[in-house]
C-alpha cells in the first residue's frame, strides 16, 4: 500500500459490476501505480491524489527524474575533479602522445620488427594516458578485496588499511541518498539508520565474493547480496527500520544511467557491422522468439515473468532485466527470480563456453563474438574471453558493450506492446502517447544521455578520452557498482520465498531459460561465424592488428 492513499471500497466504487467500467479502469489504474511503486519512497500523506486515486507527485520527486539527475551530479563532480587534480606537464604528455601516434601509423605492417615496435609504442601510450588521467576520488571510493583464509585482509590494500575510505564511501552515498529522502517528503534521519544496515549487508557481500575460491568461480557479489536479503526477509522478517532504505528500483536506476558512461558508441566502430550484427540482429530474435515460446508453447501464466526472463537472458542480463521490468510492471519476486537464473547460469556458461572455442578451434574472434552475444554479465564475458586470449577479451567485451546499448531500446518497446495489448483498454480504443509515456522507464533515456555525451567527449583526441577514463575508472564505476549491490541487497529483502516456490512448481521459468539460451547461442555462434568468416572475412585480421 502506498501511504497517503485512502481506502479503496471496491463495491462502493462498482469495480464488481461489469456495467461500471470506468470505476474498474480507475481500480486498474490505481493497483498499477502502487504496485510499480511499492518500491519507492512512499508519498507524504499531504501529497495530492488525482481522479484516478494516484498521487500527483511533482516532477522533482519522481524517481527517474531523480535518479537521472543524481547520475549527472556523480559524474559532474568526477569530471570537476579530475580537471582540477590534472598533472602540471598535462600540455607536454598529450604532445607526447600525439607523437607516439604519429610513430604508430608510420610503422610498416610487413617488416620483421613491425609486431615489437608496435606492442613498444602501445605501452608508452599507456603510459602517458595514465599519466594524464587523474582520478582522485578512486582512493575514497572503495570495496572490499580479495581474500584467502582471513577475511579481515580484504580491507587491508596496499599494506594500507581502507576502514576509512570505506566510511567515507558511506558517507558520500547517505548524503545523496538523504537529501533525496528529504526531496521526497520522507525522514532523513529513520532513512539514515536503515541504510546504515542496507550498507552493512552490501559490505558483507562484497567481502564473501572476494574469498579466493568463491571469486575463482566468479560468484559474484550480486549472488551473495541477493542471498544474504533473502535469508533475512524468509527468517526473522525484514526489520521495518530496514526496510525503509530498501529502494530497490531508485538504486538500480541510477546505477543503470551511471552504466552509460560505460557503454559509448565508439564501441560500435571497433568491430564494424560484424559486431553489430552479432548484437543487433540476433538479440531481438531471441527475445521476441522466446518470449512466444514461454506464451503459447510453455503457457506461462506470468505474461511480466516471460518477458523479464526472455529479456534478461537474450539482452545482457541484470540490467536488461530491471530495465523490461519497469516497462511491464513485473513483481519484485518475478525479477529477483530473473536474475537468480541468470547469475547461476552465467557461472555454468563462463566456465564451458571458453572450453568449447579452445576444443574446436573456432579462433579467438569468432569465440569471442560468441561468448559476448550469450554470456549475460559483462564482468563474466570479460573473464570467459580472457580464458581463451586477449583478443578473445577484447572483442566479447566489445560485442557485449554494443549489445547493452540495446537497453533503451528494448524498454521503450515492451512498453509499447505492454500498454497495447497485453493490456488493453475497456473501450478497446488504442493507447495514447501519454500512457505509453507514463509506462516508459524514463531513466533508460538519461542512460542514452551519459553515454552520448561522454562518447563524444572521448572522441575529441587525447585529452577527451584521458577525461572520460578518469571519470568512469576513478569514480562512476565504483559507484555504480555500490548502487547495484544496494539493490541486490533489496530485492532479497523484498522478496519471499513461497512466491518463488509457485513460479517455480511448474519448472517452466527454467526451461523457458534453457530453451531460449539454447536458440541463443546457436544464433549467436552462426551470426559471428557468417560475420567474421564468410561476409567480413578480413575483420577478423584488421581486428588483430589494431
Amino acid at each position: 500500500m502506498v501511504h497517503g492513499l485512502p481506502p479503496f471500497d471496491k463495491q462502493e466504487h462498482g469495480v464488481q459490476s461489469t456495467s461500471n467500467p470506468g470505476a474498474i479502469r480507475v481500480f486498474l489504474k490505481r493497483e498499477a501505480f502502487m504496485s510499480s511503486s511499492s518500491n519507492s519512497q512512499p508519498a507524504p500523506p499531504n501529497e495530492p491524489i488525482d481522479a484516478g486515486g494516484i498521487p500527483k507527485r511533482p516532477w522533482y520527486r519522481i524517481d527517474d527524474i531523480l535518479a537521472v539527475t543524481l547520475a549527472f551530479i556523480v559524474i559532474l563532480i568526477a569530471a570537476t575533479s579530475a580537471l582540477m587534480s590534472s598533472p602540471v606537464n598535462y600540455a607536454q604528455l598529450a604532445a607526447e602522445h600525439r607523437a607516439t601516434t604519429v610513430l604508430l601509423k608510420q610503422l610498416v605492417p610487413d617488416s620483421e620488427s613491425f609486431s615489437a615496435d608496435r606492442k613498444k609504442l602501445i605501452k608508452q601510450q599507456s603510459e602517458i594516458e595514465n599519466q594524464m588521467s587523474a582520478m582522485p576520488l578512486k582512493s575514497w571510493l572503495v570495496r572490499p578485496g580479495e581474500w584467502s583464509s582471513d577475511p579481515r585482509t580484504a580491507f587491508v590494500k596496499n599494506d594500507k588499511s581502507i576502514i576509512a575510505p570505506l566510511f567515507a564511501t558511506f558517507c558520500g552515498l547517505l548524503f545523496f541518498f538523504a537529501l533525496v529522502s528529504i526531496i521526497q517528503g520522507a525522514s532523513a534521519i529513520k532513512f539514515a539508520m536503515g541504510f546504515a544496515g542496507l550498507f552493512c549487508l552490501a559490505l558483507l557481500s562484497y567481502v564473501l565474493a572476494g574469498q579466493e575460491v568463491v571469486k575463482h568461480y566468479n560468484l559474484e557479489y550480486a549472488l551473495w547480496a541477493v542471498l544474504l536479503g533473502l535469508l533475512i526477509s524468509n527468517t526473522i522478517g525484514t526489520p521495518k527500520w530496514l526496510s525503509v532504505a530498501t529502494r530497490t528500483e531508485f538504486y538500480i536506476k541510477t546505477g543503470l544511467v551511471l552504466l552509460g558512461a560505460e557503454v559509448l558508441f565508439n564501441k560500435l566502430l571497433a568491430l564494424g557491422l560484424p559486431g553489430v550484427f552479432v548484437a543487433w540482429v540476433v538479440t531481438p530474435i531471441v527475445l521476441v522468439t522466446t518470449y512466444l515460446f514461454g506464451q503459447y508453447v510453455l503457457r506461462m501464466p506470468s505474461k511480466s515473468l516471460n518477458m523479464v526472463i526472455s529479456a534478461d537472458m537474450s539482452v545482457c542480463g541484470v540490467s536488461a532485466a530491471v530495465a523490461t521490468a519497469a516497462a511491464c510492471r513485473a513483481k519484485k519476486e518475478e525479477l529477483s527470480l530473473a536474475i537468480g537464473l541468470s547469475l547461476i547460469f552465467t557461472v555454468v556458461m563462463m566456465v564451458v563456453q571458453p572450453f568449447i572455442v579452445r576444443a574446436s578451434g573456432m579462433g579467438e574472434v569468432i569465440g569471442g563474438a560468441w561468448m559476448g552475444g550469450t554470456i549475460d554479465s559483462t564482468g563474466a564475458v570479460a573473464a570467459a574471453g580472457e580464458l581463451v586470449g586477449s583478443v578473445a577479451k577484447d572483442v566479447a567485451a566489445t560485442v557485449k558493450m554494443i549489445q547493452n546499448i540495446l537497453i533503451g531500446v528494448i524498454a521503450f518497446a515492451v512498453a509499447i506492446y505492454w500498454v497495447s495489448f497485453v493490456e488493453p483498454r475497456d473501450d478497446a480504443s488504442k493507447p495514447n502517447v501519454m500512457e505509453i509515456w507514463y509506462r516508459f522507464p524514463k531513466f533508460t533515456l538519461g542512460f542514452l544521455a551519459v553515454s552520448l555525451i561522454l562518447s563524444f567527449i572521448q572522441s575529441q583526441g587525447i585529452e577527451g578520452k584521458t577525461l572520460v577514463s578518469s571519470i568512469v575508472d576513478g569514480t562512476t564505476k565504483s559507484v555504480r557498482e555500490w548502487m547495484f549491490c544496494l539493490a541486490f541487497v533489496s530485492i532479497g529483502l523484498e522478496s519471499n520465498f513461497r512466491e518463488y516456490q509457485k513460479m517455480l512448481a511448474s519448472g517452466k521459468p527454467v526451461i523457458l531459460y534453457i530453451c531460449g539460451q539454447t536458440l541463443n547461442l546457436i544464433l549467436s555462434f552462426l551470426m559471428a561465424w557468417l560475420m567474421f568468416s564468410k561476409v567480413f572475412p578480413n575483420a577478423a585480421s584488421e581486428l588483430l592488428t589494431k
